[in-house]
């Protein structure tokens, strides 16, 4: 039976209540005190004689109470740390100030392949592979660098938190709690840092006939566990697609990373896609670095504007997308990951090939799978519903009251050819929102965040009459930019070639308003 027995500290007084027990004969397991209370273990007192021992526990100068307790609390507390250690699925390992192992979960015992208690007393160094390491911890009292080290052959990214003891202030660490990530551990938390939402197709947004066929295409090839190119113009959404085909396939639940192979130079983008072993150049961190297959494991590496990859890691991603096996830089051993390479460009690849500046055999790799995402001229239909998207969006982060747009606005919008497609009208909306206090932004807002005006004398500019809600605003604006431009351009392909959409818009626009197409 244990109890807890509450007192006024004075010296002393422990011992005077244990001795009461040893009175009574009764054996003493474990005793714990923590002023002011003291709790005992002892197994040979029961219920029906403990009335009788609080009574002489009270007689002791300043015993307040006695009372029954279930567990001593340093077993409790013990119980509920081996409970969130073995809960944790990262190996962690406790070591004293000599680097020896204290304690070690369930997951660090599985990857060693050795009973918990087995690995108390090791040292740190010999059981990581790096021996090396404990002189080093020790040295930079118990905090450490970026640094790999190897369990049981398994390559891990060792974070290391010192344990101090806040009484003590004169003395440093005591020792250290180390967590053991694998890469792709790490790269779950990078995916976690993107600013993406964990939306799939809803985030596209557009209900025009080509977002529609290519949100269609997108889903199908979601699903196949092969490479994947997409294809498009400067700002027309390619990555926002390669997520929502990430997030729609069995990966999902796994990292999602990317790499801009134009935005970095051809020795940093092979480690930052590849990574590289201890001391493979000047400046490497010292136990080496995991790339993005790597920490991607089980996900998809996203590779952005591919055409603009070197010769040399097009040969090297090759090799990778034939046996999913590489080397890190400067490194000797064959690694192999489970990673969906999705790539995308602005180029035609095609064309490269055919001028030997992108490898044929690397293409047909990458090309298994294609999506070809439309220029926004391509689908006008969706200019107002985005730029609606982007004004709500534009006030909430300048913090400021919803506006809205003019008819002259929205004509000026779907006037525009819009050369850097979704990217620029999200700049143009968010500087005409940013440049503006009214409640509507007009054609002038748009032209001073660059927006191109058609020509006046086409009418396309001209200001609507006030509309009764939104939905009346567009019809009454396309209607009337219909009619007025029809007479110009007496066809529904040669009006598509004007208005920079496409034919199949147009002529359904021309049935919906009752305008006869010649």
């Amino acid at each position: 039976m244990r109890i807890e027995v509450t007192f006024a500290d004075r010296v002393g007084i422990a011992h005077e209540i244990l001795a009461v027990l040893a009175l009574r004969r009764l054996n003493v397991t474990g005793v714990e005190v923590d002023p002011p209370h003291i709790h005992i273990d002892a197994p040979g007192l029961d219920p029906a004689t403990l009335p009788a021992l609080g009574d002489s526990l009270r007689t002791v100068a300043g015993v307040q109470s006695v009372s029954a307790i279930d567990m001593l609390p340093g077993t409790r507390r013990r119980l509920h740390l081996d409970a969130l250690l073995a809960a944790l699925p990262d190996p962690v390992l406790a070591v004293d100030g000599a680097g020896r192992v204290v304690v070690a979960n369930a997951a660090a015992a599985s990857v060693a392949g050795l009973p918990e208690g087995r690995l108390a007393g090791t040292d740190l160094g010999t059981l990581l592979g790096d021996p090396g390491l404990t002189r080093d911890l020790i040295e930079g009292g118990f905090r450490l660098a970026n640094r790999e080290a190897t369990l049981n052959g398994q390559p891990f990214l060792i974070d290391v938190t010192p344990i101090i003891d806040v009484e003590d202030t004169a003395g440093g660490p005591q020792g250290a709690v180390l967590t053991l990530f694998t890469p792709s551990r790490l790269g779950e938390r990078l995916d976690a840092l993107q600013n993406f939402g964990e939306g799939g197709f809803e985030t596209i947004l557009g209900d025009s006939p080509p977002v529609r066929g290519l949100k269609a295409r997108a889903s199908r090839v979601a699903a196949v566990e092969a490479p994947l190119l997409i294809l498009g113009e400067t700002g027309t959404g390619k990555e926002l697609v390669a997520h929502a085909c990430h997030r729609a396939s069995p990966r999902a639940d796994k990292p999602f990373l990317a790499l801009n192979c134009a935005a970095v130079p051809e020795n940093l983008a092979e480690s930052e896609l590849f990574g590289y072993a201890p001391g493979a150049f000047t400046g490497a961190q010292r136990g080496g670095k995991p790339g993005l297959l790597e920490l991607a494991h089980g996900g998809t590496v996203f590779l952005d504007e591919i055409g603009e990859m070197s010769a040399y890691l097009q040969a090297k991603l090759l090799r990778f997308l034939n046996d999913g096996s590489f080397r890190r830089v400067g490194g000797e051993r064959e690694q192999k990951v489970d990673v969906r390479v999705v790539s995308a460009t602005h180029r035609a690849l095609e064309a490269m090939v055919a001028a030997h500046a992108f490898r044929e055999d690397l293409f047909y790799r990458l090309n298994v799978l294609t999506l070809q995402v439309p220029p926004l001229r391509e689908r006008g239909e969706d200019i107002l519903l985005l730029a609606r998207h982007f004004i709500a969006r534009a006030c909430a982060q300048a913090r400021r009251p919803p506006c809205r747009l003019t008819g002259a606005a929205a004509t000026a919008l779907l006037a525009n050819r819009w050369p850097g497609n979704v990217r620029q009208l999200e700049n143009v909306i968010f500087r005409a929102v940013t440049m503006s206090d009214g409640a509507f932004l007009d054609a002038p807002d748009l032209e001073l965040a660059g927006a191109r005006m058609a020509p006046a004398e086409d009418g396309v500019s001209a200001p609507l009459d006030e509309p009764a809600d939104w939905e009346h605003a567009v019809e009454g604006f396309e209607g009337a930019l219909l009619r007025r431009l029809y007479p110009r351009f007496p066809s529904s392909r040669k009006l598509a070639a004007r208005l920079a959409t496409s034919h199949t818009m147009i002529a359904n626009k021309l049935r919906k308003y009752g305008i006869p197409d010649r």
